[in-house]
Order: structure tokens, then sequence, then C-alpha cells
């Protein structure tokens, strides 16, 4: 009897310990529960000032406007032609819809070692980026990107080979300069809405 009942115990424990990792059920990886978590609490975002490839500074957080953010290094030949295309995509959908010529969309190299203000163009040029709307940046130092990338949750690792492994995300700022939604590169409808609203 006691067996059972010490068994039952561990069974519950475990179920219990279960539901609260996974979010009641809701997120089985660690990426799903970091998107939940952003929604129930959006992050407020450090001050850090981003470069343009001609040396402008952009302070993030800013106020009174939306913003998208992806996470890229030039050279990555997979997810960042994904999220850039994705970028493209919400680019033509802000101007269908009237959106004013501000940039909301920020590319943000976190390979500043290699990439450098003719790589940031080259990247920007290559994905048809119109700088009324959408900016390929680096942040300032390497202390800010350190900053930026741990207040949004953004995993960045070398991959062995020169390139690296990381999330492949939109992040949706709002007007008040929160994290407040982590998006799949096709949730192109929804990043729209966001920096709509």
């Amino acid at each position: 009897m006691r067996t059972a009942l010490a068994a039952t115990a561990i069974l519950l424990a475990g179920a219990a310990a279960f539901l609260a990792e996974t979010e009641g059920l809701a997120a089985f990886t660690s990426e799903t529960a970091r998107r939940l978590e952003v929604e129930r609490s959006p992050r407020a975002l450090p001050p850090i000032v981003l470069r343009d490839p001609d040396g402008a500074p952009i302070d993030l957080p800013t106020s009174g406007r939306a913003m998208l953010l992806e996470f890229v290094y030039t050279r990555c030949p997979t997810l960042c032609v994904t999220l850039g295309g994705s970028f493209a995509r919400i680019q033509g959908e802000l101007a269908r819809a009237g959106a004013p010529p501000v940039p909301q969309l920020l590319s943000v190299s976190f390979d500043p070692e290699h990439d450098g203000p003719d790589e940031l163009r080259a990247y920007g040029e290559g994905h048809g980026a119109d700088p009324a709307h959408w900016r390929v940046v680096v942040p300032e130092d390497a202390t800010e990107l350190r900053a930026l990338l741990d207040a949004l949750g953004v995993v960045v690792i070398p991959d062995g080979e020169g390139g690296f492994v990381h999330n492949a995300a939109l992040h949706l700022i709002d007007r008040r300069g929160r994290l407040a939604a982590i998006l799949d590169p096709e949730e192109v409808e929804r990043a729209v809405a966001g920096l709509l609203r």
C-alpha cells in the first residue's frame, strides 16, 4: 500500500511539474514558452543606439511608433534570407496600407565584426529595403548588442564554421517601446497589423 501511495505521489508531482513547464500544455518548447511569456508580460527594452550603413543613429526604444526587429548576419545563407523575404513582404504591405515613411523595420546584425557599412547596405539592397521604412543596422558596440539580445531573449551561437545558429523570429516592439510579441517569419499579416495599431 505504501508503495502505491508513494508511486501515486511521485506521479502527481511529475504531472504538476510537467504542466508548469509546459505552461499548462500550451508550450512544449522553450521558444513557445518565451513567446507566451512576452505576450502576457511585454518586456521593456534597454536604451540602445543602432547605426545604419551611413552611421546615422537610431535610438531604441522609440516612443509612439511600433517597430519590427529581426536579427541577422549578412553572410547567412539560410534563415536570414527567409527573414529578409518576410520583411520585404511586410514592407510591401505597409506601403499598400499607406503607412507613413518612417523606419518601422529594423534588420539588426549581431555580427559587427563582419557586417560593416558595405555589407549592411548590400544586405538591404539585396532584399529591396526602402530606407524610408526598413533599415539594416548594427548596435553601436558589443555591450549594447549583448543587452539587446538578452532583453529580447535572442540566442546566437557560433556554429564552428564561421556562421551562427540563431532564432528566426520577428520581434514586435509596441508604441510604448516594449517587446510585445514574437512572431514567425510567415506571420506577415499579424506583423503588419501590429505595426499599424
